[in-house]
């Protein structure tokens, strides 16, 4: 596949259950469950802080408009969209490849009364419409194609590739990763895109050496390639 010899020298991740359909599916079926008993979300994956970063950027940063168009890629409970319209971002769409996830997604906007667009639409697939954004969001759906076990290096590339397809011109990419560092990300997109900003993340230190327990990083589409 095209761009793949540009990650020959990325160390691949450490095959995770996390990286499969399955899991996910399982997952939102049972936060299905615990939503309907207790009208309680599960906070998710990340945590609340790392998607507070993230709207903070977004609701700060001069060049956002709150009608921007916004998706977000892997949207799971949709948690961090909901965050977005309660601060006045108004075209919201989610894609989860998991239906479990866009129906859980769907039953809390519901509950709180907010308009957004949630669809089954795998990130990965070929055919993926380019329907174009002003803003993609990703809290952990790269990182879980970089568990799956199978052609991983082709799914990342291919993610990259259709993340950059479905963008406007100069759309920004806005990742958060726990798995991956920002110098490590920036080396896997820097083929179709320009780094643009680093979010601070809380950092710290073990046998002298420094790091970050997750990395949020914003991208913008490069428009020198096709």
């Amino acid at each position: 596949m095209e761009h793949v010899k540009e990650l020959n020298d990325c160390e691949e991740l450490v095959p995770s259950e996390l990286g499969t359909k399955e899991y996910w599916d399982k997952t939102y079926v049972n936060g299905m469950k615990h939503f309907k008993e207790s009208g309680v979300v599960d906070e998710g994956w990340f945590g609340e802080d790392s998607s507070l970063r993230v709207v903070k950027w977004l609701r700060s940063e001069q060049e956002v408009k709150k009608n921007d168009k916004i998706v977000d890629i892997g949207c799971g409970n949709g948690l961090l969209l909901l965050e977005l319209a309660h601060e006045g971002f108004t075209d919201l769409t989610g894609f989860d490849y998991s239906t479990n996830a866009v129906e859980l997604a769907k039953a809390i906007a519901t509950q709180q009364e907010v308009a957004i667009k949630f669809e089954v639409r795998d990130v990965l697939n070929d055919d993926l419409e380019p329907e174009l954004f002003d803003i993609a969001l990703d809290k952990g759906t790269y990182d879980a194609v970089s568990l799956h076990n199978d052609n991983t290096r082709e799914k990342r590339v291919q993610y990259i590739n259709n993340v950059w397809k479905i963008l406007k011109s100069k759309g920004k990419f806005v990742i958060t990763s726990c798995n991956w560092t920002e110098k490590e990300l920036v080396t896997h997109f820097n083929f179709k895109f320009s780094l643009h900003h680093v979010i601070p993340t809380p950092s710290f230190k073990f046998g002298g050496k420094t790091g970050n327990v997750v990395t949020s990083v914003i991208f913008e589409k490069r428009e020198d390639i096709l």
